[in-house]
């Protein structure tokens, strides 16, 4: 790697998300105790002033340098964490604020690379970084990142996705994800994995790895839902149609669909693709059944119709994702 470290800068501002600052500055620590080299990072906070921050975890945290002596250095990576307020109802907003979306425009002009942790791909797309380009964001803020910004290519599944030299990141521990893919792409794949085992993380996820679960999406909001979804998970093998999800709501099918829409936010048939799309990864982590057993179990039929199911909605393939994810024992 030689002795030139490449230069990362770390937004700082009022209410930041205290894990999108810290976590990835972690994983650039790790290269240096890896590899035993003086070059790698160079990561530095930069915030309006001088002054201390106050996360939103309350912990306050002191920039290295300001925003308008950040505008002088010639930048490798720009980290953009993000921010948001929770309304009386429970609702999550994302949080834009013009002042540091015109700091983000200026920094990213001297960037190389940049790249939003969780929420903050909002910034991005309110400095107009992210027009025409695919991104994603925590799964709760996506549909409002799609609304306020049309001209964005919303994807709320994957944990990171890479647009030329724009990255956006998912929420929570999928920051450490995207600085991992970040490291594999300037020193190594080999390197990444290593730093992955000194943060005792299972395993580093492809981008195209779902940022949520069936089981962990949002809670349902009426006992006729959370039947209708626990009746989906107890038949997964069969047939399982809009009809027959109909008749055991007692209602129309087009009702059907429109309390799928306005509850989970998706038709009927993309939930049951989802639901057997995680039973199926379920079976490839935990036996070794082959895709015929595995697509048979899980509702699939074949093991084609199984694989085109995975590079919907995973982007890979049954086989890559056993390779990857399988648990020994």
């Amino acid at each position: 790697m030689g002795g030139v470290r490449r230069l990362v800068v770390v937004m700082l501002f009022e209410g930041v998300d205290l894990l999108d600052v810290t976590g990835p500055p972690e994983v650039f620590a790790l290269l240096r105790r890896e590899t035993g080299d003086d070059g790698g990072y160079q990561v530095v906070l930069a915030g309006e002033s001088m002054g201390p921050v106050t996360t939103a975890a309350g912990v306050r945290v002191l920039p290295d340098l300001t925003f308008e002596e950040a505008s002088g250095r010639a930048i490798d990576t720009l980290l953009v964490p993000g921010s948001v307020e929770v309304d009386g109802e429970g609702r999550v907003h994302a949080l834009a604020d013009a002042g540091i979306v015109g700091w983000v425009r200026t920094l990213a002009a001297r960037s190389r690379r940049i790249a939003s942790v969780c929420v903050g791909a909002h910034l991005l797309a309110a400095a107009g970084l992210l027009d025409g380009r695919r991104a994603t964001t925590h799964w709760s803020t996506a549909q409002q990142l799609a609304a306020d910004h049309p001209s964005v290519e919303v994807d709320a599944d994957p944990i990171f996705i890479r647009d030329g030299g724009v990255w956006t990141g998912a929420g929570i521990t999928a920051c450490l994800d995207l600085s991992l893919a970040l490291v594999a792409e300037d020193f190594g794949e080999a390197v990444a994995l290593r730093i992955a085992r000194q943060l005792v993380m299972y395993l580093k996820r492809p981008g195209g790895q779902s940022q949520f679960s069936v089981p962990v999406e949002p809670v349902s909001t009426t006992p006729r839902m959370a039947g209708l979804r626990h009746y989906v998970a107890e038949h997964l093998a069969g047939p399982l149609t809009i009809a027959d999800l109909a008749r055991h709501a007692h209602v129309s099918e087009r009702q059907l669909t429109r309390v799928f829409k306005t509850e989970l936010g998706m038709t009927p048939a993309a939930y049951i693709e989802a639901a057997r799309v995680e039973a199926a990864r379920n079976r490839l982590e935990t036996t070794d059944d082959t895709l015929d057993r595995v697509a048979s179990a899980c509702g699939f039929g074949t093991a084609d119709t199984l694989i085109r199911a995975f590079r919907r909605k995973l982007d890979t393939t049954p086989t890559a994702y056993r390779s990857r994810f399988r648990r020994s024992g």
